[in-house]
């Protein structure tokens, strides 16, 4: 299985001299199986440079997995160019929205209406197709199985389980790590804690032991508690925390900052590993476009 990456930021693309090294392109990771079949979690805006490349090789049919239709793990799909060719095929997969009602196909359609796109979605001369997934769903997608397990943040999020070739690599998308809602000694914060254990147990026991994670944290410990309490994000400390208690030794932290440039970055990094954050045997790293990781 190979992995590669092809946008690592979160909330908007962050393109420039200070983000040229790690990649200022929005959420879009790739993923190949050792049979050629193609995997690819979300629609930021790095999957136009991945459609780029699948052009190559024709016809193109590869399934895309949406964590969440937050606009920064959509947005690059009007701009990705298999969908606009004859013969190939793109199945995507994602969450109903219980709020709003819209199952997958509704929302992504909304983004090429003509006011917002030139093309609208009923145009795209590719053979689509949409299908709403709930937890614990289980996808074959060529010789890899896919599932997905609800993870915490302001819209649904899936987070994505992909078994093949004898290895396992999860992506959380978007995940804060629940916080409870009232003080110690408050009626409820007993029962409201004990909740949360429970959630983060049955997540611990869906990841134990996967090969690799990648996993989002936007923020550093001291931004989160200052002022991030309750976005959807996780903070460096809280993520690897969970790794660890499902021990996992290969770590890729992703969802970059905006306003983080790299050498932020990499200094918040070197700062994890002074003050020993990292455990022992752990491989931690910041998630960088291009960058292949082979399981």
């Amino acid at each position: 299985m190979q992995i590669t990456f092809y946008g690592v930021r979160g909330s908007i693309p962050s393109p420039g001299p200070d983000t040229v090294r790690y990649g200022g392109n929005t959420t879009c990771i790739d993923v190949m199986t050792d049979n050629g079949d193609r995997i690819i979690l979300d629609g930021g805006t790095g999957i136009r440079q991945l459609g780029l490349d699948m052009m190559n090789q024709l016809p193109v049919q590869c399934s895309i997995f949406i964590t969440h239709t937050h606009w920064d793990h959509i947005q690059g799909l009007p701009f990705f160019t298999p969908l606009f060719v004859p013969g190939n095929k793109v199945d995507f997969y994602g969450a109903f929205d219980p709020v709003y009602m819209k199952d997958l196909r509704s929302i992504l359609a909304q983004q090429m209406e003509y006011c917002y796109f030139p093309i609208r979605e009923n145009e795209l001369k590719a053979t689509l197709s949409y299908n709403s997934l709930k937890e614990g769903d289980a996808i074959q997608v060529g010789s890899a199985t896919v599932t997905c397990i609800l993870l915490n943040h302001p819209v649904l999020n899936f987070g994505y389980l992909i078994e093949a070739d004898g290895k396992r690599f999860f992506f959380t998308g978007d995940n804060e790590s629940p916080v409870n809602i009232y003080q110690p000694g408050d009626d409820d914060f007993a029962e409201y804690q004990e909740l949360i254990e429970e959630r983060e147990s049955h997540i611990i026991d869906f990841i134990r032991g996967v090969d690799c994670i990648v996993i989002d944290a936007q923020y550093t410990k001291e931004e989160y508690f200052a002022s991030k309490i309750g976005w959807g994000h996780g903070y460096f400390e809280s993520s690897i925390q969970l790794a660890a208690k499902a021990g996992i030794p290969q770590v890729h932290i992703t969802h970059h900052d905006p306003t983080r440039t790299d050498d932020q970055l990499e200094a918040i990094f070197q700062q994890l590993a002074h003050k020993g954050a990292i455990p022992d045997g752990m491989q931690v790293h910041p998630a960088k476009e291009t960058f292949k990781i082979q399981l």
